[in-house]
Parts: C-alpha cells; sequence; structure tokens
C-alpha cells in the first residue's frame, strides 16, 4: 500500500497584521515539506486547487513543477484540478510536460471541487455543473489515450483530427484518478470507465463508507475491468506527532480552518468533542501520535482494501517546523509500520 500526503496551502491569519499570511512564504515551505517527503521514502505528493483568499495555490501544476525539480521519486499530483472549469487540452498538456521533468512521475486527481470560485472565475455557469464535468472528463480521457483527437461535445468546440503535445511518458497516458466524496453515481462513473478512485473521508465516521466503496468494486468488475488493476485510495485529514500538546494544540488550527469554510456553507462552529471524536478509531480524523495514525490506516485497508492512503496535511496552516516533523514521522515511523502490519 502506498503512503502519501496532500495540501491545499492553507493561510492562517496573521495575529499582528491581521491579514492571511504571505502566499510566497507558504509556497516555500510547502517545496521544502515534499523535499522531505521524498527523502523520507513516501510515495506520493497531491496538491490541491483553489481561488481563495485562505488558500496559497490556485495553480497545482506550478508547484508540482517546482517540486518536480527537487526531488527523485515521488509522485506528484494534483488534489483535485477542478475539471469542470478547466480546459481539458491545457490540463494534459501541463500535466505531459510535469511527467517529462519528473521523469514519469505525474498523476492527475480530477473531481468537481467541494469550492465553486472557479466557475465565475473563467466565466462558467454553475446550471452546467454536472455536464461541464462529464463531458471535459471525456474529453480528457481522449486526449490521454489518442495523439490525434476528434471530439464532439455541446460545450465545448469540436475538435477535428487535431494532435495534442508534448506527449506524457508511458505511451502518452498519465493515471488519471476520479476524486469523489460520497456521491454514488460519480463512484459508479469511475467504475464504468475504469478509473482508480480517491474517495475524500473527512467526517463521520469512515465505515459509513463501506457500501460505497464495495459499490465501486461491484461496478468496476461488472463493467469487465481487471480486478488486479484495481486502485482505491483514501484521502483524510492527519497530523503525526508524538507530542500529546502538539495534538491537542492543533485543535485551533484545525477549528480556525473549518470554521471559517463552514461559515460559509451554514455549519456550527467547529467544537474540541467533535476533534477527539474524530480522533477515536472509528473517527475520520488521522490525528495523533504514529503508532495512533498506523492502527487507523491498517483499519483503513480492513475496511476498504485499499491501495493507497493519503493523509492531507496542512489543515489551518499548521506551523512549519511542526509539518516538517509531522511528515518526517509519517515517512520514518507510519509509514514502515503499516507495511509490517
Amino acid at each position: 500500500m502506498e503512503l502519501g500526503i496532500g495540501m491545499f496551502g492553507d493561510l492562517a491569519i496573521d495575529q499582528t497584521t491581521g491579514k492571511y499570511r504571505d502566499a510566497g512564504i507558504k509556497i516555500r515551505e510547502i517545496l521544502d515539506q515534499v523535499k522531505l517527503m521524498d527523502e523520507v521514502g513516501l510515495d506520493v505528493f497531491a496538491m490541491g486547487e483553489h481561488h481563495r483568499p485562505d488558500y496559497a495555490v490556485s495553480s497545482p501544476e506550478m508547484v508540482l513543477a517546482a517540486a518536480a525539480s527537487i526531488t527523485k521519486n515521488i509522485k506528484l499530483a494534483s488534489g483535485v484540478t477542478v475539471l469542470s472549469s478547466s480546459e481539458p487540452v491545457k490540463v494534459y498538456e501541463d500535466f505531459a510536460t510535469l511527467d517529462l521533468i519528473s521523469d514519469g512521475r505525474a498523476e492527475i486527481f480530477v473531481g468537481r471541487g467541494s469550492f465553486i470560485e472557479s466557475f465565475p472565475l473563467y466565466g462558467y455557469s454553475l446550471n452546467d455543473y454536472e455536464e461541464l464535468f462529464d463531458e471535459k472528463l471525456g474529453l480528457l480521457m481522449k486526449i490521454n489515450t489518442e495523439e490525434n483527437v476528434t471530439w464532439s461535445g455541446k460545450l465545448r468546440a469540436p475538435m477535428q483530427n487535431q494532435t495534442v503535445y508534448p506527449r506524457a511518458k508511458n505511451g502518452g497516458k498519465i493515471p488519471i484518478w476520479r476524486a469523489v466524496g460520497g456521491t454514488p453515481q460519480s463512484v459508479l462513473s469511475a467504475a464504468q470507465m475504469g478509473m482508480p478512485l480517491v474517495v475524500a473521508i473527512i467526517g463521520g465516521m469512515p465505515a459509513q463508507f463501506r457500501n460505497l466503496i464495495e459499490f465501486y468494486k461491484q461496478e468496476y468488475k461488472k463493467a469487465g475491468h481487471d480486478i488486479a488493476q484495481m486502485q482505491i485510495a483514501v484521502h483524510s485529514h492527519t497530523f503525526v506527532s508524538n507530542d500529546p500538546s502538539v495534538v491537542d494544540g492543533y485543535f485551533h488550527n484545525y477549528k480556525s480552518q473549518m470554521d471559517r469554510v463552514g461559515a460559509s456553507r451554514g455549519w456550527a462552529p467547529y467544537t474540541k468533542m467533535q476533534y477527539d471524536g474524530g480522533r477515536s478509531r472509528e473517527g475520520a480524523l488521522f490525528i495523533g501520535s504514529p503508532a495512533e495514525v498506523t492502527d487507523k490506516i491498517a483499519y483503513m485497508k480492513e475496511l476498504f482494501g485499499i491501495t493507497r492512503f493519503i493523509g492531507h496535511m496542512d489543515i489551518g496552516d499548521p506551523a512549519h517546523d511542526i509539518t516538517m516533523k509531522s511528515i518526517e514521522l509519517f515517512g520514518d515511523e507510519v509509514k514502515p509500520n503499516v507495511q509490517d502490519l
């Protein structure tokens, strides 16, 4: 089973200025962190896309390209590419270029995204939310397998025997994962297309997702895809420390971001009770000591038969030094312990 780390580039409020932290500093910290991930032997890094003042990264491809130049082995993925508001040709070209820079380490996680700022920003209508994604996914998948593309749809101009360059390694094919939050229709589509699945489990109890993942396996097999090639990942909020005071103090970072996002979605303020409950073995927060996090990842393997776990590790913009320590523990202790289990 592969272990990786995902980030969104969260920006905390600077208490001295009352403004968000400098995005340039944050991005440089992320690059230091990815370099360490590679050094401690983690398998994948996933960089999110957002278009808000409280996130530093709107172009994952740029950050991943910078990361490619300072790493050797770690796979570099978007987490996620908001495909509904992106141009599939440009997505492929950017990630094919990243693939060549990194010598074949690029991956794309595509999803609808849980934020909608990119739609008006790029001139798309939310009325076309579903159709945009389905149409663009079909085009991206075609580009990924065919050098000369003929395609037509309703919301984008057609392509007639047009070439898309450069081509990625591995015959031009980039691994494209479908990232979902729990919608059965999205899971069904991924299974029917034979796409690897990333399930974001960020609340409640992971066991509640068992039927959904079993549904994916069933439909994947029914569609005639090779079970030996099936890949399933879980993406959950994660932080690792041997210091109980760091784990307890991380609640404040976590609450700050959850409340900021929740304010626009009608969520009640996040509580310490929720945090502690999420940290229990049955909860969705992988926050605790290396042994506790190892145990919960092993539980995910038992529940779902996952082939990859991605720990989302920068919720609320924790300090750079404790994040670096968390990454170190995740690679040096959690990964080998999971492999032993």
